[in-house]
């Protein structure tokens, strides 16, 4: 749990609300505006089941070994009945906690890289070796945990990925970083950051977020078959048919993700290659400590020996010989269908988790357009009871027409004024939903742009947020649907 790794939600919430409700006795629809009121589920539930005597002396283990994960895939009414249970044992502070864990929401303020460096100094193993042991998927037993303590570290089960090395946002001037001979400079691409693993005759293509996407992108699983044994390769998966020159949107990409089944067409639609940039493993070899500039050329040469019809291809590195020249690059980027640039040092070994001074990624100057305010619903957590996730709309003609949805940027000040301003000018409500008077202008800022005809506007944008409230401007002033779309055409 203090890693992230906290099981995914057991049981439904729908199932989780209407077992409660029964609990409590109490109506659906008192339940449903009480989660309102308090804007976190496990939380609500808590705070509406009967009270108790009772307190549970069982060590946290036993609830997540004995109880918590057995619920999984079991029929509805054993779950029921199991919930059931462990309420009437609980008091109300240790129902909160078995709610949330349950959930799937149970959070603690520490870093997955801070475990790893403590669980390395408890233990005496390498901080490296440990990030390694958790990688891919696991189940928190005891077993496990010896295995990720063993001393032996020769191990390396046959799936497992690397820990991802990240990169940290360039700041500063690119000269600040010294001789531009000692750099390269590749395009940033907006897609899924993968590795692909080949191993004891296995093809394995995991996801930063360390799911393993086994079936999801056949074609790149076909070409990583024929990669030599012990190879591992670091990446990024992107839309690109054949014979483009710049990838697919995002948003094409999205078609794919969710599918259980992949038709035909959307293969033909959506194909995906592989653009690696690193070699992570060859011939069974760890060579994570060999200079980036060693590993890209090996890299290039075990993708030459690879008939992948394009499906794996090698990353390319952007003309640099001088930082006026990558700052030029960097301006073109968006034209090429890439976010920006990312910079390596040629002689950096591949590290664990984000860290400074060797990878750097240096994006573009995000899109902005000036947007009302239509509509505001309550947050959850910690913003419950204020309203904090806002509609925003541009002027077609003279109406405005729902352009996107940001939940970030604003300073808790500024959060607390919108939301005197969402109570004092509501004009409609539906459900939890307010129709606000059309005043409050704001910027926003998002990395992409493109048609889409699930949206009313036909505009789809990529991670939208607010840069800043313009109390300079009047509802009049935002920008127009014809303005947004010469954003897609430019």
């Amino acid at each position: 749990f203090l890693s992230g790794r906290r099981p995914k939600r057991l049981i439904a919430s729908a199932d989780l609300r209407a077992w409660a409700a029964a609990e409590a006795d109490i109506p659906d629809w008192l339940f449903e505006e009480s989660y309102r009121a308090v804007g976190d589920l496990a939380e609500t539930i808590a705070l509406l089941l009967p009270d108790t005597d009772t307190a549970a002396d069982l060590p946290l283990s036993h609830w997540v070994e004995e109880r918590l994960l057995l619920l999984r895939g079991q029929d509805p009414e054993v779950q029921r009945r199991e919930m059931m249970r462990a309420w009437r044992e609980l008091g109300r502070r240790e129902r909160y906690v078995w709610n949330k864990l349950i959930t799937g929401s149970f959070r603690v303020g520490a870093s997955a890289r801070l475990v790893e460096r403590a669980l390395a100094d408890v233990s005496g193993i390498p901080e490296g070796v440990i990030a390694h042991r958790v990688m891919g998927a696991w189940e928190p037993t005891p077993e496990f945990y010896e295995q990720l303590v063993a001393p032996d570290t020769r191990d390396a089960d046959v799936s497992r990925p690397y820990p991802f090395f990240l990169a940290y946002p360039l700041e500063s001037p690119p000269e600040t970083l010294g001789s531009v001979d000692e750099w390269i400079a590749e395009w940033k691409w907006d897609g899924i950051r993968a590795q692909l693993i080949r191993r004891a005759g296995r093809t394995f293509l995991w996801s930063r977020g360390e799911e393993l996407l086994s079936g999801r992108f056949p074609e790149v699983e076909e070409a990583g078959a024929l990669l030599p044994e012990g190879t591992a390769l670091d990446g990024e998966l992107l839309g690109w048919a054949d014979g483009a020159a710049a990838p697919l949107p995002f948003a094409q990409m999205q078609r794919r993700i969710g599918r259980k089944t992949l038709s035909r067409k959307i293969l033909s639609e959506v194909p995906v290659v592989l653009v690696a940039y690193d070699l992570l493993e060859l011939g069974g070899a760890d060579l994570r400590t060999v200079p980036l500039s060693e590993r890209r050329r090996r890299l290039g040469e075990s993708l030459a020996r690879v008939p992948s019809a394009g499906r794996m291809v090698l990353s390319v590195a952007v003309e640099s010989p001088t930082w006026e020249a990558v700052a030029a690059a960097r301006r073109e980027a968006r034209r090429v269908g890439a976010e920006g640039l990312m910079l390596k040092r040629l002689a950096s070994p591949y590290g664990v988790g984000r860290r400074r001074g060797d990878w750097w990624k240096w994006k573009v100057e995000p899109l902005a357009v000036d947007a009302v305010l239509m509509y505001a619903q309550p947050g959850s957590g910690r913003r419950a009871g204020l309203y904090t996730d806002y509609t925003f709309g541009v002027w077609d003609g003279d109406r405005l027409v729902p352009f996107a949805k940001a939940y970030s940027g604003l300073t808790d000040e500024e959060i607390r004024k919108v939301d005197a301003f969402v109570r004092r000018n509501t004009l409609e409500k539906h459900g939890p939903v307010r129709v606000v008077k059309p005043e409050l202008v704001f910027e926003l800022a998002f990395e992409g742009i493109q048609e889409s005809s699930r949206h009313k506007s036909g505009i789809a944008v990529r991670f939208p947020r607010m840069a800043r409230w313009r109390g300079d401007k009047t509802a009049e002033e935002a920008d127009t649907l014809e303005t947004v779309r010469g954003m897609v055409d430019a």
